[in-house]
């Protein structure tokens, strides 16, 4: 539990808010008059139940304990928070980002103090001759060295660890930065014999390493032939692409990206002037890489052999180009070669190769079609398994058909049975995907917050949905930690910026957050999530105005009386549209109280109806797929 959350357990809304204005009790609620504007009769409204109070007059806002001391002392959050615990009794811990953000930079100063070690050993040392001889047969120039920073880690265990320590880094600093390992004997050096590829950040800072040993036949058994920097609070592979930071102006003038997979490949194209390539390091490529690109180009090509194109996690490059919004299309290249080899050989074939490149889904296609032997019924199963689901995965239904129609002359099949099992497979992606009725809370959450957070989530998630969460007030949510989150998310460019926004006391939470488990959505899946999160968030605001409403009129219901000539002739008002429903609660007679009150029902109705009639049209739209 946070302290935030822990304060909010240890405090009653109604005693904090009591302490500041006189309450009376209305039937579950409490009452008073609003103290953020001027009224006669109350509009303001408490509820023990909701933790959270509502002024339903003129000024219309809302929220937990936190925004009304905010609003009503003139607060920032973090000074809120610390009178609140105070009275709470709850010790927060002192805050260190400035340490934090230090440390994290002396870090980056170990690896870059480690970089120019290993870079000055591959271009001077005796100890790098080798290397050095290696890299000019790969066809590298000494220039490329310099550019790329590529380096030698020699033999021994503890070469770069005495290095570092006679220039003040500590063990622990360095065991934190990933460039010692813990062995039998104790701290030792992670690299050693290796040829050595700095890892850098967007901003050129070298945040990790990637290694790989010298052709030799004395190598030892076991060693991996690549070994990189283990996660640390730098270096995160899977959000990484090496070479971004050399390319992203390069890709952004040309509009595309080349992926490539490994460092030679990436430095290998830079050399002949493709500066666009990046690589992904040996690994499938990532959701995370995938919204990198996304900053600072328009297409994405895979240049990969022939072997690399028909793995299957090469393959879920697939579930990422709703992100893009096109394509990612696949350049396969001559038998035998992987990208470095093929430009050493023919630097001028390169942009061809590229040109040539078809989308991913249509290679997949072709390299099935290819494997089928003959027309046996277990062979057409086995390709309507492999590429049904892909399909299911675009998002453009006309697109999706032509694809459904090219399978089903592929397996022989009849167009309306795929569609049947294309129905039966979205239907199964989006009853895992639905948003639940009441999401499950989040342990150490307050129960009702977990929509909040699945907005925030999305928003997080998914770049797309900004125009959409920019349209929405902060006031929609009534949990303070969620809405100072939304407010610096609606005030940043981009996600990084955040945490450099937030208050120090958010961070935990926004991490956490940012980290919430969502369905595996599609672009178009996530906004129609986000907008049903947001409508039940308003339903729950218009309930949370009808409930302060009703207990309103209860209250002057006891003090007045009201006779039906006045019932009559406010109805008639009312129907005639002359009985504003945003008249302010002092504004109104009793009867114009109780028409409004229940406007507010006949909205929330009205609103219940609507969700019912989406569902059943979503419901017909299945149907109509289903039969064709």
């Amino acid at each position: 539990m946070s302290e935030i959350d822990e304060v909010k357990a240890r405090l009653d809304i109604v005693d904090v808010i009591g302490g500041y204005i006189q309450l009376q009790k209305a039937g579950r609620s409490y009452k008073a008059v609003c103290p953020f504007h001027s009224e006669r009769t109350p509009s303001f409204i408490v509820s023990p139940e909701r933790q959270s109070w509502h002024c339903f007059g003129a000024c219309g806002e809302g929220g937990d304990v936190f925004s009304f001391v905010m609003k009503k002392e003139g607060l920032e959050f973090r000074e809120a928070l610390h009178l609140l615990a105070e009275r709470a009794g709850v010790a927060l811990p002192e805050r260190r980002r400035g340490e934090e953000d230090t440390e994290r930079e002396r870090l980056r100063q170990a690896n870059e103090a480690a970089a120019q070690y290993y870079h000055r050993l591959l271009l001077d040392g005796e100890e790098g001759r080798r290397a050095r001889r290696y890299l000019e047969e790969r066809g590298l120039d000494r220039g490329t060295l310099q550019d790329f920073e590529l380096g030698f880690a020699p033999a021994g265990w503890e070469t770069l660890f005495r290095h570092l320590r006679d220039r003040g880094y500590r063990q622990e600093e360095l065991l934190t930065a990933g460039l010692l390992t813990v062995g039998e004997r104790g701290p030792r050096d992670l690299f050693h014999e290796r040829i050595m590829f700095p890892i850098t950040d967007l901003r050129g800072r070298v945040v990790g390493f990637g290694g790989r040993t010298l052709p030799s036949e004395g190598q030892p058994e076991g060693q991996p032939k690549y070994l990189n920097t283990a996660q640390t609070v730098l270096f995160d592979k899977g959000s990484l692409l090496y070479g971004l930071d050399k390319a992203k102006e390069h890709i952004r003038r040309e509009g595309s990206a080349v992926i490539v997979e490994g460092y030679m490949d990436a430095i290998t194209a830079h050399q002949h002037g493709y500066a666009n390539v990046v690589a992904s390091m040996g690994t499938a490529l990532t959701e995370r890489q995938v919204r990198l690109l996304k900053r600072f180009a328009r297409d994405v090509v895979l240049a990969l052999d022939a072997d690399t194109a028909g793995q299957e996690a090469t393959l879920r490059a697939m579930e990422y180009q709703e992100i893009l919004g096109r394509d990612i299309r696949v350049a396969i290249l001559p038998p035998g070669l992987d990208p470095d080899q093929a430009i050493r050989r023919q630097p001028d074939d390169w942009p061809g190769l590229l040109g040539g490149a078809q989308p991913l889904l249509d290679y997949k296609f072709q390299t099935v079609a290819a494997s089928l032997q003959g027309a046996r019924p277990w062979e057409r199963s086995r390709a309507v398994d492999e590429l049904l689901p892909l399909v299911a995965l675009i998002g453009d239904r006309i697109v999706q058909a032509h694809y459904v129609q090219r399978l089903g002359r592929l397996a022989q099949v009849r167009e309306a049975e795929l569609q049947q099992m294309l129905l039966r497979q979205s239907t199964k992606r989006r009853s895992a995907a639905a948003v639940p009725e009441q999401p499950t809370a989040v342990a150490g959450t307050h129960p009702g917050d977990a929509r909040e957070e699945f907005c925030l989530a999305l928003l997080l998630r998914y770049p797309e949905l900004r125009e959409d969460g920019l349209a929405f007030s902060p006031e929609l949510f009534w949990h303070i930690e969620n809405r100072q989150v939304l407010e610096a998310w609606q005030g940043c460019s981009e996600v990084e910026e955040m945490a450099q926004v937030v208050p120090e006391e958010l961070e935990g939470h926004l991490q956490r957050v940012s980290g919430i488990d969502l369905p595996p959505f599609g672009l178009q899946e996530a906004r129609a999530a986000l907008r049903d999160c947001v409508g039940r968030l308003k339903q729950r605001e218009l309930e949370a105005i009808k409930q302060a409403s009703s207990a309103a009129l209860a209250a002057r219901e006891a003090e007045d009386r009201t006779t039906e000539e006045e019932l009559a002739a406010a109805a008639a008002a009312w129907q005639a549209g002359s009985a504003s429903s945003e008249a302010t609660a002092e504004d109104m007679s009793p009867v114009a109280a109780l028409l409004r009150d229940t406007e507010i029902g006949l909205r929330l109705h009205q609103d219940s109806k609507m969700e019912q009639g989406e569902e059943d049209q979503r419901y017909i739209g299945a149907e109509k797929v289903e039969n064709g």
